[in-house]
């Protein structure tokens, strides 16, 4: 029987176990939860201090365009490298903080802006919300009120497979020019409700890497690996953000 299975692509049972075959470390050498958190609030502090640069540049007037595709593109590529690197990760870990930071900034910027007369507080209701959400994950994780099953985490990943598989479908029909699926971006109740769904799996994933790093320390994998669970952690909070935002906006537009 597997013992880790994630949404999240960066976490997993290969991950976390080639890691201990290939590294047999001591125990104050071995990966620890606390010691995950803690560079997970590194890397969030990385990601504040880049967001706060991309939005400045926005608010004074300049072209952030260069700043969100460095962002998208360069996290993106850390995270795949990672996915097969992940020795690496004490090194790109902080600078895939730096990169989010820079476009999470300049889109929560445009937000901001677009949103100033309909929902003023857009961003710090979003951040408010993902920390909440996230706090609230960890707590029913904690108490064993949400229990990382194999069949839950079976319903988790297919959603967010699927989830994946048709943001890049539509990424595709829009290249080629068709875009009628209005509900993405509109405030209708199809578009509502399937946000809302969006960011039920997102939150869902947060307990399958709770429980992915829990196993990992249990293991004792290498330390290097706190920083790659740090990681992992960051990407799925990333998205539960953005996908908050894209909530908050459609509910602050619906008629």
């Amino acid at each position: 029987m597997s013992l880790f299975k994630s949404g999240n692509p960066t976490l997993g049972e290969n991950k976390f176990r080639s890691t201990v075959l290939e590294d047999i470390t001591l125990h104050e050498n071995a990966m620890t939860i606390k010691g995950t958190l803690q560079k997970f609030g590194f890397l969030f502090i990385m990601v504040l201090g880049s967001s706060f640069y991309s939005w400045k540049q926005f608010a004074e007037g300049a072209d952030v365009t260069a700043l969100i595709w460095t962002g998208a593109i360069g996290g993106l590529a850390i995270a795949i490298t990672l996915a097969f690197k992940p020795v690496w990760s004490p090194w790109l870990a902080p600078l895939y903080a730096l990169l989010q930071g820079l476009f999470i900034g300049a889109i929560s910027a445009m937000y901001n802006t677009v949103f100033a007369e309909a929902a003023p507080n857009i961003i710090i209701n979003a951040v408010g919300l993902t920390f909440g959400v996230a706090a609230a994950m960890y707590l029913l994780f904690s108490f064993k009120i949400i229990k990382a099953t194999e069949k839950f985490k079976s319903v988790v990943i297919s959603a967010t497979v699927g989830i994946a598989l048709f943001y890049v479908l539509v990424m595709i029909l829009r290249a080629f020019g068709f875009d009628n699926m209005p509900f993405l971006h509109e405030g209708s109740i199809m578009g509502i409700g399937f946000s809302l769904f969006v960011v039920a799996i997102a939150a869902l994933n947060l307990i399958l890497d709770f429980d992915m790093i829990e196993k990992g320390a249990e293991m004792g994998a290498p330390k290097y690996m706190e920083w790659y669970g740090a990681f992992g952690l960051m990407v799925t909070m990333v998205w539960l953000y953005l996908e908050i935002l894209r909530l908050l906006s459609k509910i602050s537009s619906k008629d």
